[in-house]
Formats: C-alpha cells, sequence, structure tokens
C-alpha cells in the first residue's frame, strides 16, 4: 500500500461521489420498481456515511479496489424479478458512465472559456475533475464484469433465470474468487480483468483534448 498525501486528497472526492451516487442509484432504482428495504435502511440518500463500508474505502484508496455498503432488496417485492433485478444491478454502473461523462463536460467547459488564467488552484481543481472522470470510468467498467457479487453477475444471472440455491452457491465462492484474481493480476502482472487498458481507451475517446 501507498501513502501518498496528495494522490488521496485528488482521487478522494471522485472515490467518495463516485461510490455514494452508484449505491444510492441502486437504492432508488430498488425503490422506483416496489421495494422500499433500501429506503427504510437509510439507504435512498447521498450521505455517503450510510454507504461507505470502511474497510473497502480504505482498500480503494491504498490498493485501488474496494467496495461500499451493498444495497440490500428483497425481490419479492419486485413485479418483474428477473427484469427489475437486472435493472437494479445495472443502475449503479451506468450511474458511475453518466458521472465519469459530465466530469469529462466540466474539463471540456474551462478548456473552451476564452481568455481563462490557468493558475495553480484551477489546475489543481481540473486535476481532482480528471481523476473523477477516471475513477468513475473505472467503477464502470469493474462493475460490470459478470464475477459475484460485481453488478455484471447479477445481470447475468438474471438472464440465465438460475434455481435460487445454484445462485446463491456461485455468489458464495464470487468473492474470494475476485478477490485471487486481483491478488494475482496486481502482483504478477497478469492481465485477466483488463479495467486499466478499458478506462485508458474510454478516457481517450471522451477527453481526447
Amino acid at each position: 500500500m501507498n501513502f501518498d498525501l496528495h494522490r488521496i486528497i485528488n482521487i478522494l472526492p471522485g472515490i467518495l461521489i463516485g461510490l455514494t451516487v452508484h449505491e444510492f442509484c441502486h437504492a432508488f432504482a430498488s425503490y422506483k420498481l416496489g421495494d422500499h428495504t433500501a429506503k427504510e435502511m437509510g439507504r435512498l440518500t447521498f450521505n455517503p456515511l450510510k454507504h461507505i463500508d470502511p474497510i473497502g474505502f480504505l482498500f480503494i484508496i491504498f490498493a485501488g479496489f474496494g467496495w461500499a455498503k451493498p444495497v440490500r432488496f428483497n425481490p419479492g417485492n419486485l413485479k418483474y424479478p428477473r427484469r427489475d433485478k437486472a435493472i437494479i444491478a445495472a443502475a449503479g454502473p451506468l450511474s458511475n458512465l453518466l458521472l465519469a461523462l459530465i466530469f469529462a463536460g466540466l474539463i471540456w467547459l474551462i478548456y473552451s472559456l476564452p481568455g481563462i488564467p490557468f493558475s495553480r488552484p484551477l489546475i489543481g481543481f481540473i486535476t481532482i475533475i480528471y481523476y473523477g472522470a477516471m475513477i468513475n470510468l473505472g467503477l464502470f467498467v469493474f462493475n460490470l464484469f459478470p464475477i459475484p457479487p460485481l453488478d455484471g453477475s447479477h445481470i447475468v444471472f438474471s438472464g440465465l433465470n438460475l434455481n435460487p440455491d445454484t445462485e446463491h452457491n456461485i455468489m458464495r465462492f464470487g468473492a474470494p474468487l475476485l478477490f485471487i484474481i486481483i491478488i494475482v493480476q496486481s502482483r504478477m502482472g497478469i492481465t485477466i480483468l483488463p479495467i486499466g487498458p478499458l478506462v485508458s481507451a474510454m478516457l481517450n475517446f471522451i477527453m481526447p483534448f
């Protein structure tokens, strides 16, 4: 783990905003689809303290990957459980994509203003926004991989219509498998989940300047 205060200051806003909006959108989607479980648990809020898992948050800052508190919902309250589970799962990553586009738009707007003086504070602000775009693209890409407990697995399982017991058993082994993949990838330099290349390609596409 690497403690770099300047880096932490730059990435902290993007992480807090990305995780909070991601989990809020899961909660909001489930609420709009008829399940009030997340609302009753206080998750229908933009207060980051309701969504941040302390250990997962520290892992994101120092190790480059981590997690927030999962949003709970009751499939029995959904009108169309298979479809609605996929919508709830997709709401989080899609919110991160939207945030990344908003951050990129802010940078574009700043650069397009005529005669704007690029002072040290403004450059620092642009750097924070840039990291915000990069982090949210990372959350978008990472969460769409179909590995439990990531959102992509819930989307895929909704389409497969698996037996609940089978899905539960797969989910049990998903988190350890994901952790092993990340450790192997970071320690051995083997690209298993091409998060970095995908994020770089998307950044180059939406922010060519």
